[in-house]
């Protein structure tokens, strides 16, 4: 009791006021809060009782799931909804400037659980354009028509030695898909998307982890799991993160492993310098800061922290700086607003929002600005907040677009280009939104701050359609508007 009641008041002393910015991180609380485990423990636990109750309602019984009308190209958003069943709320889908293009249920694309999690996509040479999507059990591949129309083309089983495990995060190197999950024994699978170019719909291929698999890596992983996967595709290696135990060598932080060759990745290093790593962006580093041009970077998401790294020495990494922010809950993902010239970065936090701290006391999801501008002493200069309540996931940035997948709010694009002349974040607007989670839709404040709904999406197909990942449903292809 001692020991919670210390712990309590610590975590008392962060409670800001109503204006964000960067801070020194609070030692004795990373030591007993973060690198203890304590705090994702507690996150974990809310969203297995989250999950749990989500499943005594039935709703991963993803076969209930109205399919869309295949005759029908599209349901356009018009007066702030999108609805494939006229009526029905259900299926009566809040929005702004994204049209809905086609939904299937988890079962239809081979999963036996109903739950989904993370995604990517790859682009063929010819144009083509084709999606994999995480499950509980494995990962499902589909093609995204020229008309938005969802393909399925078969399903990749995790290695029967793993638990099932609903995290499960995707990232693409060229033509291959890397896989990662939390399962123990679950190894990091590389598959190449080619083999869906000759696939017929009307046979889809189960495919298999002996006879299928490019590469598979598991020799940097304790316990054969990882929280994610993380892809430098200009330097030809992964990196894996959260990889368990906290206790290990390496601390749960990130190792690395080569790709020029998938079919013999190999460990490269690894660091456990700032303790776990939740997740990360690694690339090269071009920007204004002289001191670090051409070095390989990391920009670690490290649950109370930006940390960014020096992994150009993957056996000797360094850190270049370590900072927090007032409100910190869980610093969980971010991107940089240009990776060809690196002055900015947003940030999200997942438990923020949970715990009603900071910019995110009222529950609404607040996106964190960065001026990175020196490597060394990172600023956090402002932020966003949404307009409807709920919690920020994973978000990812394209031509000043962020792309930010909301649990239950869905998606939500929002317009960074103001950014550079006013990095409080005053300028950012939200451009579109689709919220793919109406049950919670007429709560106070058009949300509910829990973890159901989107998990992730993937926004980089040239055509312009959108992949979203739900934790119930299944997959939805939706994409701006036109005019």
């Amino acid at each position: 009791m001692v020991a919670f009641t210390k712990l309590v008041a610590i975590a008392a002393t962060l409670i800001p006021g109503s204006i964000a910015k960067e801070m020194a991180v609070n030692m004795e609380l990373k030591a007993e809060l973060y690198d203890s485990g304590v705090r994702h423990e507690q996150i974990m636990s809310l969203k297995h009782q989250t999950w749990a109750n989500q499943e005594r309602l039935g709703a991963y019984e993803s076969d209930q799931y109205q399919r869309f009308d295949e005759a029908r190209d599209f349901v356009p958003c018009e007066d702030g909804v999108a609805a494939y069943v006229p009526g029905d709320p259900v299926y009566t889908f809040r929005c702004s400037n994204l049209d809905l293009y086609d939904f299937k249920p988890h079962v239809d694309l081979g999963n036996s659980t109903g739950r989904g999690a993370g995604s990517w996509g790859w682009t063929s040479p010819d144009g083509r354009e084709f999606a994999a999507l995480g499950q509980e059990d494995g990962t499902a591949f589909f093609e995204v028509s020229p008309k938005g129309k969802i393909i399925y083309l078969g399903r990749l089983p995790q290695y029967t030695t793993a638990e099932k495990s609903i995290w499960r995060e995707i990232k693409g190197y060229k033509s291959y898909i890397i896989i990662g999950s939390e399962a123990e024994r679950h190894g990091v699978q590389i598959f190449d998307m080619r083999k869906l170019l000759e696939i017929q719909p009307s046979s889809p291929v189960l495919f298999s982890n002996e006879h299928d698999l490019t590469g598979f890596w598991n020799d940097g992983l304790p316990l054969g799991r990882s929280h994610n996967v993380v892809v430098n595709e200009e330097r030809s290696y992964g990196v894996a993160t959260g990889f368990q135990p906290r206790n290990g060598s390496l601390r749960a932080g990130l190792v690395f492993f080569d790709l020029s060759d998938p079919s013999n990745p190999k460990t490269l290093g690894g660091t456990g310098i700032d303790g776990y790593v939740h997740d990360a962006q690694c690339i090269v580093y071009r920007g204004p800061d002289e001191k670090y041009v051409g070095r390989d970077i990391c920009y670690g998401y490290d649950e109370d922290s930006l940390t960014i790294f020096d992994v150009t020495d993957k056996q000797n990494v360094t850190v270049i700086s370590n900072t927090s922010y007032e409100g910190v809950s869980y610093a969980h993902q971010g991107w940089v607003l240009d990776p060809n010239w690196q002055q900015f970065l947003i940030t999200d936090d997942e438990y923020d929002e949970v715990r009603g701290t900071g910019p995110a006391k009222d529950g609404f999801p607040v996106s964190y600005i960065w001026d990175i501008s020196s490597l060394e002493a990172p600023r956090q200069t402002g932020y966003y907040k949404g307009l409807r309540r709920g919690i920020d996931h994973n978000q990812f940035v394209r031509d000043g677009f962020s792309y930010q997948s909301m649990y239950g709010l869905g998606i939500s694009i929002i317009d960074l280009r103001s950014v550079a002349e006013d990095p409080t974040g005053g300028g950012i607007k939200e451009v579109a939104f689709f919220d793919t989670y109406p049950e919670d839709d007429h709560l106070p404040g058009g949300g509910n701050v829990t973890f159901t709904g989107s998990w992730s999406h993937y926004p980089f197909f040239p055509s312009g359609f959108i992949v979203i990942n739900t934790m119930d449903r299944g997959a939805f292809v939706v994409k701006r508007s036109e005019g």
